[in-house]
């Protein structure tokens, strides 16, 4: 039986300023009333960069997108920080200067079909 007070949600987010490059996919559970993130714990997302590379990731707890050993760059994010519904924007820094908005596009119940 599933805990009605949670969900757990696949997120979609296109970057504001090219929607068709780099989405970016986010596995989340939200509150069901307040719909903001509220698992504490790590969680796992992917990125398309290019549009045929897809780069998998780490959601830290502290915003960062944990890309691996292999990987230089520092993305933070704080889309802990919002309320996860459609329409809902969110920053991602993907270096000390740069950055991007971000737009959630889609909210999709985990292991649900529609």
């Amino acid at each position: 039986m599933s805990d009605p007070s949670f969900l757990d949600v696949r997120v979609l987010a296109l970057w504001r300023d090219d929607r068709t490059e780099c989405p970016l996919t986010l596995d989340l559970r939200i509150d069901a009333e307040s719909r903001r993130v509220i698992s504490h714990w790590e969680t796992f997302g992917a990125c398309d960069l290019m549009g045929d590379k897809c780069r998998p990731f780490v959601l830290r707890r502290d915003g960062a997108l944990d890309f691996g050993a292999v990987a230089a760059e520092a993305w933070r994010t704080d889309v802990r920080n919002v309320v996860i519904k459609v329409g809902e924007r969110f920053t991602v820094h993907w270096n000390e200067r740069d950055s991007g908005l971000y737009e959630i596009v889609k909210v999709a119940s985990l292991g649900v079909k529609t």
